[in-house]
């Protein structure tokens, strides 16, 4: 089969082609190009256009008809631009009053998880702070978190721990007679009764206030029971601080209550919920003046 010598459409380089090919292309009115790359390259109709992504900038080719007034080489680009162009959700500021910044997060009115966890609570830090000062001089001693229920958990969020909190609102924590700190301290009354938590120390100042005498530990008849207090000689004062928190401590306050029913002895109960959050035991040994 004879070869003509053609220029190429696209280029203009001089190629040989077999002259069938070269017929065929005169016949269809096509040109004819030294390559499949020439020919290619003649038919493109678009252009290489650089990515309107600033974090980009990739280079890609994009065809005439698919060329608009921003062009990406990617969905994932697409949606970074037109998700600050249009966004879904306008920028607001985070629900936490103690955060500055703003965000779009769908269907949230704050920023992130932690403000989430802390947004839940009404105080702020200064707040916390000026109640814990406030309890203190009212009461001339050391909150327990039980005292303040609604701040306990929100300062221990914001400070790191019940201690440092008080740390911060610069008042001296309930310590032992030994100076060193216990999650059961044991405590010293101001008529010098060694106590087995600030609860107890709490009932037995009440009861040198109001000039009770009373005396510690003293024993149950025929057992090893003690109670915590004994007023004269048929009076016995029980402070039972983990009743129903613990099967086998609910089972001693029933068998100290047949005892003192068995042996005429009036055995005054008193419960958390006599102490916390506010003290409450006028109401509750009133009946020890008589």
């Amino acid at each position: 089969m004879s070869r003509y010598t053609i220029s190429c459409h696209h280029c203009g380089k001089q190629a040989t082609k077999y002259s069938g090919h070269v017929k065929e292309n005169l016949k269809l009115g096509n040109f004819s190009y030294c390559s499949k790359n020439c020919s290619y390259k003649h038919i493109k109709t678009g252009k290489t256009l650089t990515c309107d992504n600033n974090l980009c900038k990739k280079s890609f080719y994009r065809v005439k008809n698919q060329i608009s007034d921003y062009n990406f080489c990617s969905r994932s680009c697409a949606a970074i631009i037109n998700n600050k162009i249009h966004p879904k959700w306008p920028p607001r500021k985070c629900k936490n009053h103690e955060c500055t910044r703003l965000h779009n997060r769908e269907g949230s009115l704050y920023c992130s998880m932690v403000c989430i966890r802390v947004g839940r609570f009404k105080y702020t830090r200064k707040e916390i702070l000026g109640l814990l000062k406030r309890f203190s001089r009212d009461s001339l001693r050391a909150p327990a978190k039980r005292d303040v229920p609604e701040l306990s958990h929100r300062a221990i969020h914001m400070f790191g721990s019940w201690n440092t909190a008080l740390e911060l609102a610069r008042i001296e924590a309930q310590r032992s007679h030994d100076h060193r700190m216990y999650k059961r301290a044991r405590t010293k009354a101001v008529d010098g009764h060694i106590c087995d938590s600030v609860s107890e120390a709490l009932i037995d100042n009440w009861l040198h206030k109001n000039g009770i005498a009373h005396e510690r530990s003293v024993k149950y008849p025929n057992t090893k029971h003690s109670a915590d207090w004994g007023i004269g000689n048929n009076i016995f004062v029980e402070y039972f601080g983990l009743a129903k928190d613990s099967p086998r401590y609910d089972r001693a306050i029933k068998e100290k209550q047949k005892i003192c029913k068995k042996n005429g002895i009036r055995l005054v109960e008193i419960y958390p919920s006599d102490l916390y959050p506010k003290v409450s035991l006028d109401n509750k040994l009133t009946v020890l003046k008589q």
